[in-house]
């Protein structure tokens, strides 16, 4: 479908470099559907397609969405390791699939534990450098990191045994180079310089968008319930009221719902008359990165408590100094860092 848009509108290699995309439901029919949103028969799913006048081109704007697809996942805080992968019947000569580790994954895999360690951080990228950015793919493909359809065994048994670790993983993207696969049966040509017509050459990007979510949550949990990353979470922060009814800390709760809201940001408040234990299980279950407890004790000293819910650890400081260390916290993470 997207070649024959392409070949009904473009003809000329000054429209190119061009990528179209979409984000949209699709549907396959599994023969063994998955629990939840992980593999089910109905899933949403963004897909890019990029067309380009010769292969070296293509090749540059796979990596382009390598590194750019290895960025989205490391701001939702996943390590999304790329993986050698089997084109299958969609083919093409390039493809690598984007797993996250998870005991519940659906694929076996085999990789060097150092890939684990590998983050773009807050480094500038210039995506229109082709050699600076396959550079980047080098490093993040360079160390061994297969699925169980192209495990190599003896290409695996030269990973130094305290690095070599099997495992399963959960698909959340795929890119593909296609050639012209495509293009060439289907007539999808432009005039190149020379002014000859030429086929495009094409591939194909996507991202699981439903099935991130379950990924997100096999990739950060407890025995208490989700840990959501900074990058994804619903709310950045739970504000818990110990005392609801309370003109003390009723009024705190409600300034610093505001001072949050001031900042950018939107808080869940709990304002529930319930006793603090459900309050805290509640919160847990939820998985904000962040809560806030407001209680008269810690008000009397001009207190409320910072509380992260990936370590369990607390600060007590005052309501505006917790205000501030949410923003920053946030601020830190729209800036890639």
């Amino acid at each position: 479908m997207i070649t024959d848009i392409f070949r009904s509108h473009v003809s000329s290699y000054k429209d190119l470099p061009l990528t179209l995309y979409h984000v949209q439901w699709k549907f396959r029919d599994e023969i063994r559907p998955r629990f939840g949103v992980m593999r089910g028969r109905e899933f949403l799913m963004k897909d890019g397609y990029n067309f380009d006048v010769s292969k070296e081109d293509a090749l540059h704007a796979y990596n382009r969405h390598m590194v750019s697809y290895l960025r989205t996942y490391e701001r939702m805080g996943l390590t999304a390791i790329p993986m050698r992968a089997a084109s299958g019947p969609i083919g093409g000569d390039n493809t690598h699939e984007f797993l996250v580790l998870a005991q519940t994954g659906e694929s076996e895999v085999f990789y060097d534990d150092r890939v684990t360690a590998l983050k773009l951080g807050a480094r500038i990228i210039d995506y229109d450098d082709k050699d600076q950015v396959a550079k980047v793919c080098a490093e993040f493909t360079t160390l061994y990191a297969r699925t169980d359809e192209t495990h190599d065994e003896a290409v695996f048994a030269g990973v130094p045994e305290a690095h070599r670790k099997v495992g399963r993983g959960i698909e959340v993207g795929q890119i593909f180079y296609f050639g012209t696969k495509y293009s060439e049966p289907m007539g999808a040509t432009v005039v190149a310089p020379e002014g000859t017509r030429v086929p495009v050459h094409m591939g194909s990007h996507g991202i699981g968008v439903s099935r991130l979510l379950g990924a997100i949550i096999e990739a950060s949990h407890d025995e208490k319930g989700i840990i959501w990353p900074e990058g994804v979470t619903p709310f950045p922060v739970g504000i818990v009221n110990l005392k609801q009814g309370d003109a003390g800390t009723d009024a705190a709760c409600a300034a610093l719902y505001a001072g949050l809201r001031a900042k950018g940001l939107e808080p869940l408040y709990d304002d529930r008359d319930e006793r603090a234990g459900a309050k805290f299980a509640t919160m847990d279950l939820i998985g904000l990165p962040w809560r806030i407890t407001v209680g008269p004790r810690g008000l009397a000293a001009g207190k409320v408590e910072l509380t992260s819910r990936r370590s369990g650890t607390s600060e007590e400081m005052s309501p505006e100094a917790a205000i501030d260390r949410v923003a920053q916290i946030y601020a830190q993470i729209s800036e890639g860092r």
